[in-house]
């Protein structure tokens, strides 16, 4: 495991990796330096066999407010085009790590989550919202393209394309009851609740079958450009080389006998039944 300096990192005895965006004092705005080691971090810990599901939060009030205004803007603000390139480029490629990780990511968010913060929060796979969140791809606002980190990706995915396109045009902020409405958020809490939500959540993904929830997050990226031929026939594939593995004979030997039952590496019993 790494020790970034620009927040916490933590793994549990569970196989649950958190990361806590740690700077309360600025709603926990990205800076350079936690741009580039949130991208590190995750392409670490998918080569992990110890971390099985991951969490994102923040301290304190809000989720992250995006890139920092007097850290990155004022720098941005002296750069030519080949330097905001090479800056656009180091914020998407946190993006890329996110959905290229094949361990379940749930954001927890715990409070405001706009800009860059309300892309991390789509790009995990699940998103537990406080009741006091609120999101917002707010760059609009600064005469910046709506698109943004991949966030014309994957919004529409998560919304549609409607709806996508209505938050990425005018940048509104969406407060959490709405978010759940829209389909957004998963699920929307009380604001003690998120994070230890959002950890159950985590904890469950982290006691099933890591390799073949490795083999789903890969599938739900590769087929979306797939025919549904094409995507039947990827699945056959996925599905039969799940079969192969141990967790599969494991499971049912542990459904026939119908007793608990523990995936490979995993330290948590599976229950069996509903």
């Amino acid at each position: 495991m790494i020790a970034p300096k620009s927040f916490e990192l933590a793994l549990g005895e569970n196989g649950v990796a958190t990361i806590t965006l740690s700077r309360p004092e600025t709603l926990n705005s990205l800076t350079f330096e936690v741009y580039e080691e949130l991208r590190d971090t995750f392409h670490v810990l998918d080569r992990e066999d110890a971390v099985r599901a991951i969490v994102i939060t923040g301290k304190g009030k809000a989720f992250c407010s995006g890139g920092d205004q007097h850290a990155i803007i004022a720098d941005l603000m002296k750069r030519d085009m080949a330097g905001m390139l090479a800056f656009t480029r180091v914020t998407g490629a946190l993006i890329r790590n996110m959905r290229a990780c094949r361990r379940p990511i749930v954001a927890a968010v715990n409070g405001t989550a706009v800009g860059a913060g309300a892309v991390i929060a789509i790009a995990a796979d699940f998103r537990v919202a406080s009741e006091h969140a609120k999101f917002g791809f707010i760059f609009p606002r600064v005469g910046l393209c709506g698109a943004d980190m991949g966030a014309a990706y994957l919004l529409p995915r998560i919304i549609g394309l409607g709806r996508a396109s209505e938050l990425l045009f005018l940048g509104d902020i969406v407060r959490a009851e709405e978010a759940l409405k829209m389909g957004l958020v998963h699920r929307v809490v009380a604001a003690d609740a998120c994070v230890p939500d959002a950890t159950a959540l985590a904890e469950r993904l982290a006691a099933g079958p890591a390799f073949a929830h490795a083999m789903t997050k890969q599938m739900l990226e590769s087929e979306y450009t797939m025919s549904l031929d094409q995507a039947i026939e990827a699945e056959a594939q996925a599905q039969a080389v799940c079969m192969m593995h141990a967790d599969f004979r494991t499971a049912h030997e542990g459904w026939t006998k119908k007793e608990p039952f523990a995936f490979a590496g995993s330290k948590v019993p599976f229950k069996v039944g509903p």
